[in-house]
């Protein structure tokens, strides 16, 4: 039987006024696909366009930092749209006391899972002492995990890298996640290159560096207790299923950004629903509504057309006349007037040019 908790005293209620609840994580259907956290493109719009695609596959948020969240603007930070359930909040940071109050926030606003950037290569974020740079002090980020287990009942998961720099031992990864389990932790999401954390920007992180997919398995064998999940270069739905032979779950990234119609299928192939597919056309036609009222309540704090429809711009890839398709979405003209219904023209557009 599904958990309510009402926290309808404990958060600001998204811009609505009814009673808000939450669905515990440990009622979904496990983290068996999910979508990466990404700076500047998770936010909630692309998360809400994302759960028009796909029903079961886990959503994250773009990292927040604890700063953000202590000392800024919590609402602007954590409000996100109810339809978005299952959803992650990725925090950054290793002062355990603020991530301890930030996971505190996280679940209060209603999110599924808190986890813990060790991932992230970039040197801006290191000067932060959080991201990758952490993997080099397992027993902080045992004391950051415990600090937010001991403040949430809801889930707390670690991303991480398999190493970091040149340190190739499958032994430094291998007392990463044991040292952290030990304190507690139970999913681990191993996006499977090490992070370079000097020479190299973060896109070359993601490029240069190789995949190295038998070293998340061999966590799996390992650890078969844990929940692992494999993220890194993966793009396609049979990739997906030979990854599922060996590790609980799959993270896509930017493939499912720039690419969003791939995750149609997902619901039914790794989910066993079979609950009729929306068309790329449906997909947009339910935004509509949403984006109106998004504008209608927020436009006053500058939130524009193209804040939304930005992440909507890789619908129609593959698909002839899709160019058609960007180049209205994309058009100053008809995204100044702040109708969305240009949607459905850019999609009217492409059948044309098809």
């Amino acid at each position: 039987m599904t958990d309510i908790i009402d926290i309808s005293a404990a958060a600001p209620q998204h811009g609505r006024h009814h009673r808000y609840t939450h669905l515990k994580s440990t009622n979904y259907r496990g983290r068996k696909l999910s979508v990466a956290p990404m700076m500047d493109w998770t936010d909630r719009h692309c998360r809400k366009f994302h759960r028009e695609i796909t029903r079961h596959t886990w959503l994250y948020t773009e990292m927040v930092t604890t700063g953000a969240l202590v000392y800024g603007d919590v609402e602007r930070h954590l409000r996100f749209n109810d339809e978005e359930h299952p959803v992650a909040l990725q925090l950054g940071g290793s002062d355990p006391a603020d991530l301890a109050t930030s996971a505190r926030l996280g679940q209060q606003w209603g999110y599924d899972e808190i986890n813990l950037n060790c991932g992230c290569p970039s040197e801006r974020v290191q000067k932060g002492a959080f991201g990758a740079c952490l993997m080099a002090e397992p027993q902080l980020v045992a004391d950051c995990v415990k600090a937010m287990r001991d403040a949430v009942t809801i889930d707390v998961t670690v991303k991480h890298r398999i190493g970091i720099d040149r340190n190739e031992e499958y032994g430094f990864v291998r007392d990463f996640v044991g040292t952290i389990a030990d304190a507690g932790c139970n999913t681990f999401i191993v996006h499977a290159r090490n992070a370079i954390l000097k020479g190299l920007s973060p896109k070359e992180n993601r490029e240069i560096p190789p995949l190295k997919y038998e070293v998340a398995y061999q966590l799996k064998r390992e650890f078969p207790d844990l929940e692992i999940i494999i993220n890194g270069g993966i793009k396609t739905s049979d990739e997906i299923a030979l990854h599922l032979q060996h590790v609980d779950g799959v993270m896509l990234g930017r493939e499912a950004y720039h690419n969003p119609y791939v995750m149609a299928e997902y619901d039914a192939r790794f989910y066993g629903d079979h609950a009729q597919v929306k068309t790329r056309e449906q997909v947009l036609a339910a935004m509509i509504p949403y984006i109106q009222a998004q504008l209608d309540l927020h436009a006053a704090r500058g939130l524009k057309l193209n804040s939304i429809t930005r992440h909507m711009l890789g619908l129609m890839a593959g698909l002839g006349g899709a160019r058609s398709f960007r180049q209205v979405m994309s058009d100053p003209k008809r995204l100044a007037a702040a109708d969305p219904h240009l949607l459905l023209e850019a999609a009217a557009g492409m059948r044309r040019a098809a």
